[in-house]
């Protein structure tokens, strides 16, 4: 079978006999064949190498509590950690799966001492029932836990074992009676719950109809009633025609832990992480060795801090079945950075449809969205980078900031403030500033200074459109004086210019004077060809040459704001 020779391959690899490896990683690709991990290999053979190679990044120590019986599936509670385990209880009549021959899993609690867990016991009594139970995930505060158990209605006979999610709260010293989850089904299999810090979101696996592959991990959230909705396959960006399974969501950094047999890995459970936000998947990536290996690791949880954590596997120098491992993570994850933060008016009210623009240093666009009712946004991006943020709105100047993602954190914050008209001229408007270059009236017009054809003074029709806009500002401000500074380009002499440029500074002034209020507030001046915007001389025996649309740059009228 095609798996022999990958599952050789690695041993191979693992006791340093790489030539040999290589031909039998050979003699697997040559096989040509359909099984999913074969292709993943034979798709992704380049990576095995730096996948294999470990490079300081985790520091992984076998725990002391691992029995022989099956130790897996840890959860954060309160200060301890909780985790299922298949480990003898002290009864009379032990009770066994028919699928493993081992006793039925328990979930246990276990106080941290210098990484180590120490001295586990029985979680609650009462959740000792007659079939498997774990593992488990807790809200923060401890007070809510979801966590899996067998379908009951199972036959001892039948070894395909359908998982359930039930729900308790602690309340008044002592944990509720169990509530089952409304997608509890004994057609398909839902496990693997982890809760969100509030227990309003949960991560889940299931084999349910419409997934991608065997199984796949879904989210589901609770309504202002407290009621699971819909459950949300979380994609095939994460999903695949394989397995995926055990999700732990780090909801600090947004970070997603699950295992997979479905992508190209070490063996076969590998851990996988990748950013999440909403419901939307940032690109994946295998952990790497040591903390996969060519056998199933699986069920990784870390601090909000991403610094250390614990997950299970079933790798050889264990104690017997799955065994818990710590983790630390010694050099940080390189999987990219979320940009997250939200449109906003100067106020600090959140912005509907509002469209955000990221752009790279360079100034090329990278990617786009349109904010939702609470104003947010969300991109994924490489790390060690600087980025621009760029948004637009109906009836709101443009506004953006400056992003970059040097630091440590994966969220990096940052919201983009938009101005209205009123507030965009207020902040810029200033003596000396052109006041067609500051003022914006929608989201995509931008006032500019007015042109003229070549010898002519006459306003054309996109130059009055322009000063309609100067008028109306005017009005809105009823102390502010204008100085309209009239230019020419290069061409006929000095002379003739100086008066031609006045007749069109006359004449700008004139169309605005008869629309505002106190029109001596407005006046005109010509300058000939002085103050040329793109060195295109050619007086005396210059000859520029500048092109047409060049010299239309110079025939033109600016309003400098003398007064404000």
């Amino acid at each position: 079978m095609p798996e022999d020779y990958y599952d050789y391959a690695m041993i191979l690899k693992d006791n340093g006999k790489y030539q040999e490896s290589n031909k039998a990683m050979d003699k697997f690709t040559e096989l040509k064949p359909t099984d999913l991990r074969a292709k993943n290999y034979i798709a992704n053979r380049a990576e095995l190498p730096s996948l294999l190679k470990d490079d300081g990044k985790y520091k992984v120590e076998h725990l002391n509590i691992n029995t022989d019986a099956e130790d897996f599936g840890t959860s954060y509670y309160k200060d301890e950690v909780v985790f299922a385990s298949s480990k003898a209880l002290p009864k009379l009549i032990q009770r066994k799966s028919n699928r493993n021959g081992k006793p039925y899993l328990n979930i246990y609690v276990s106080q941290i001492e210098q990484g180590q867990m120490k001295s586990p016991a029985l979680f609650d009594k009462k959740l000792d029932g007659k079939m498997n139970n774990g593992p488990a995930s807790f809200s923060k505060d401890g007070n809510y836990m979801a966590y899996t158990r067998n379908n009951y209605e199972l036959k001892r006979k039948d070894r395909i074992v359908n998982l359930e999610i039930y729900f308790r709260s602690y309340k008044e010293g002592k944990w509720s009676q169990p509530e089952a989850f409304a997608l509890n089904n004994k057609d398909y299999s839902v496990g693997q719950p982890c809760l969100t810090a509030d227990g309003s979101t949960m991560y889940f696996t299931s084999n349910m109809p419409g997934g991608y592959g065997g199984t796949d991990i879904y989210r589901i959230k609770k309504d202002e009633k407290g009621t699971w909705g819909a459950p949300e396959n979380m994609g095939n960006n994460l999903n695949t025609e394989g397995d995926e399974m055990f999700p732990f969501f780090e909801e600090n950094n947004g970070v997603l832990f699950f295992a997979s047999n479905g992508r190209f890995g070490l063996g076969g459970l590998d851990i996988f992480i990748c950013l999440v936000n909403d419901a939307k998947v940032g690109t994946v990536y295998n952990a790497g060795s040591p903390l996969n290996t060519q056998y199933d690791d699986f069920a990784l949880i870390t601090d909000d801090k991403l610094i250390t954590g614990y997950f299970s596997s079933n790798r050889s120098g264990g104690s017997g079945d799955d065994d818990i491992y710590a983790v630390d993570i010694l050099k940080g994850l390189n999987i990219g950075k979320q940009i997250k933060g939200f449109a906003k008016d100067i106020e600090g009210n959140h912005l509907s449809s509002t469209f955000i623009t990221l752009l790279n240093d360079a100034g090329s666009k990278i990617d786009t969205m349109t904010t939702k009712t609470n104003g947010a946004f969300a991109f994924f991006v490489d790390s060690d980078k600087k980025f621009k943020l760029s948004g637009t709105k109906d009836k709101y100047a443009e506004g953006d900031t400056i992003a970059n993602t040097f630091g440590k954190e994966f969220i990096v914050r940052a919201d983009v403030i938009l101005l209205t008209r009123e507030e965009h001229i207020a902040k810029k408007v200033e003596v000396g500033a052109d006041l067609a270059k500051i003022v914006k009236l929608n989201q995509s017009v931008l006032n500019q200074p007015i042109y003229f054809n070549l010898d002519k003074y006459n306003l054309r029709p996109d130059a009055v459109a322009e000063l309609n806009k100067i008028v109306l500002v005017m009005n809105e401000y009823p102390n502010m004086v204008v100085e309209l500074k009239a230019y020419t380009d290069c061409r006929d002499t000095y002379e003739y210019n100086q008066i031609l440029s006045d007749k069109r500074a006359k004449v700008s002034a004139w169309y605005i004077k008869a629309r505002i209020t106190k029109p001596e507030r407005i006046y005109g001046k010509g300058y000939g060809e002085t103050n040329l915007v793109n060195g295109c001389a050619c007086e005396g025996n210059v000859v520029s040459t500048c092109t047409e649309e060049e010299h239309q740059m110079n025939r033109r009228t600016e309003f400098i704001i003398v007064k404000k």
